[in-house]
């Protein structure tokens, strides 16, 4: 059986995907608390006639065995984001502040469309496909609570783990490419201790507002002077919190720090620097008590094997109908799917596929609009087009398990 024959009945599924991509959108579930989409996952598993098992608390995995060959693991993570729609969808989120603006829908729908197909097309292959359904990939603790409730000893041994995600790139192409796809994050809560004192006293304090406005502009300079040119770092200062009053000086200031970078060595180097500098501004200004730092939200690279990602390639090239694949390039953002196969110790491959409409992409591309007409990930406005963003995310998953257990 070629791979034509295995999406002969693609388009007959693709009312089922919708209603389901549609249904998960409206309902949106923050991370470890999606009850419901998990109970809707382990339903369509078990309509397809699988046995499904709970990990993680609302983590899903299903194992489809179909005699001797190779095992993999295909993800694809569930949780939404703690975001207000303002889509104007008529299938928007029904669940106030809560809505699916990074695609995790689609990924689910995408995912349970390829199992489907693999279910009904087993003379196709040979082997073990793992589907792994993951929460709270958004705060990072999704994939290490699967692994601490015993992932690895639950299920076989995959020798190799999949992934993709959804994008504000044109829908119908895929991207990806070897080496560093997502970088690694860093999240720093940073507590500068000064001396309150009355407003009208500012000689009696040691005002940690001026401490920390000082340490705001000083790590401007850890990428601009300190990392090398060509090498890639953000530092992100989100949040700076003091004081109530207009004439109090505050006893403390708190700030909320982002890193991103691809290296190991650039990370702890940037890390360092903003420690360095933090404890300068305070020791400069006479602070009696040391700043408290706390990491949180940590999220490791997403640096895609040479080997496996050239077998996706490949097999992307040969089994979409069209020129699918397209150039891949790192992203800025960050998750936590490369600790699944780092738990088994294996190689992965994570791509993208494109959800905007393909006009309106070329349109504000055209007109030098990208940032202002496509919405990003996390946005409000974010959502992709389903048609033709349902069938790419299917057809990717599917060919790239029929790479490793094709006949």
């Amino acid at each position: 059986m070629g791979t034509s024959d295995v999406f002969a009945n693609l388009s007959d599924q693709l009312g089922w995907q919708e209603e389901l991509y549609k249904d998960l959108h409206r309902r949106p579930e923050l991370g470890l608390q999606e009850h419901r989409t998990s109970e809707r996952i382990h339903q369509e598993l078990k309509d397809l006639g699988l046995e499904t098992t709970s990990i993680g608390g609302t983590g899903v995995v299903a194992v489809i065995e179909n005699g001797e060959g190779p095992t993999i693991m295909a993800r694809a993570d569930i949780d939404a984001l703690p975001v207000t729609e303002r889509t104007g969808l008529d299938y928007a989120s029904e669940n106030e502040g809560v809505m699916h603006a990074c695609g995790h829908d689609m990924h689910v729908a995408a995912l349970l469309g390829a199992v489907r197909i693999l279910v009904q097309n087993k003379n196709a292959w040979a082997g073990t496909y793992i589907a792994l359904f993951q929460p709270a990939e958004e705060n990072s603790k999704g994939a290490s609570a699967m692994i601490d409730d015993g992932l690895v000893n639950k299920v076989p041994h995959p020798e190799v783990v999949l992934g993709q995600h959804v994008m504000p790139k044109p829908s119908g192409h895929v991207f990806t490419h070897a080496g560093p796809m997502l970088s690694m994050a860093d999240s720093v809560h940073i507590t500068i201790h000064g001396r309150g004192s009355h407003g009208s006293m500012p000689h009696l304090s040691v005002d940690p507002v001026v401490i920390a406005s000082s340490v705001v502009l000083k790590l401007q300079t850890i990428v601009s002077r300190e990392v090398e040119p060509g090498e890639f770092a953000v530092v992100t200062v989100g949040s700076l919190t003091a004081g109530t009053q207009a004439n109090v000086i505050p006893d403390r200031a708190e700030l909320r720090l982002n890193v991103r970078t691809y290296d190991t060595d650039v990370r702890n180097r940037v890390i360092a620097s903003i420690e360095r500098i933090v404890r300068g501004e305070c020791e400069a200004a006479g602070a009696q008590d040391d700043p408290e730092f706390e990491y949180y939200d940590q999220f490791p690279l997403t640096d895609n094997d040479a080997d496996v990602t050239d077998r996706i390639s490949r097999a992307f090239d040969a089994g979409f109908e069209a020129e699918v694949l397209q150039p891949g390039a790192p992203a800025t953002a960050s998750e936590d799917f490369s600790e699944l196969p780092d738990a088994f110790g294996v190689p992965y491959c994570y791509w993208f596929f494109g959800g905007a409409d393909q006009e309106k992409y070329d349109d504000a591309a055209r007109n030098g609009r990208l940032q202002e007409d496509i919405p990003a990930n996390h946005s409000p406005f974010f959502y992709p087009v389903i048609h033709p963003t349902l069938e790419t995310g299917t057809r990717a998953q599917v060919l790239a398990a029929l790479e490793y257990l094709g006949k």
